[in-house]
C-alpha cells in the first residue's frame, strides 16, 4: 500500500501537472512548427534554390550498386527538420529570455525607501531647529 500511496503524492504535485501540461502543449507546438517549415517556409526557399522540393531530395545509393535495391539518403527530410528544430528552439531562446528579464526586473525593483543619507539627516535636523525659532 505505500507504493500506491506514494504514487498518489507524486501525481498531486503542482509539478507533475505543470510537466503534463507543458508535454501536450509541447506536441501541439511542434506541429505548429512543422507546417510552418513544411508548408511555409521550404516552398519558397525550393523555389529560390532552382524549384526543389526538399521532400522528394533524396541521394539514390543503389546507383553504386547496380541491381541493388532502391536504398536513398532522404537529405530533404533532414534539413526540413533542421530547420524545424532551429525554429523550436529560437522561440525556447525567446520565451527563457522573456522569463529572465521579468525576473531580473522584479528583483531589480525596490522593495522599501533607502534610507537617508548623514546628510540629509543633518539637513532635517537644521530644518526642525528653525522652525522651533
Amino acid at each position: 500500500m505505500g507504493l500506491l500511496t506514494e504514487f498518489k503524492t507524486f501525481i498531486n504535485r503542482g509539478n507533475v501537472l505543470d510537466l503534463a501540461v507543458g508535454v501536450v502543449i509541447g506536441a501541439a507546438f511542434g506541429k505548429i512548427v512543422n507546417s510552418l517549415v513544411t508548408d511555409i517556409m521550404m516552398p519558397p526557399i525550393g523555389y529560390l534554390i532552382g524549384g526543389v522540393n526538399f521532400t522528394d531530395f533524396k541521394v539514390h545509393l543503389n546507383k553504386l550498386a547496380p541491381g541493388a535495391p532502391d536504398i536513398t539518403l532522404n537529405v530533404g527530410s533532414f534539413l526540413q527538420i533542421v530547420i524545424e528544430f532551429l525554429i523550436v528552439a529560437f522561440c525556447v531562446f525567446l520565451v527563457v529570455r522573456a522569463f529572465n528579464k521579468m525576473r531580473t526586473n522584479k528583483e531589480e525593483a525596490p522593495a522599501a525607501p533607502p534610507a537617508p543619507s548623514a546628510e540629509e539627516k543633518l539637513l532635517t535636523e537644521i530644518r526642525d531647529l528653525l522652525k522651533k525659532q
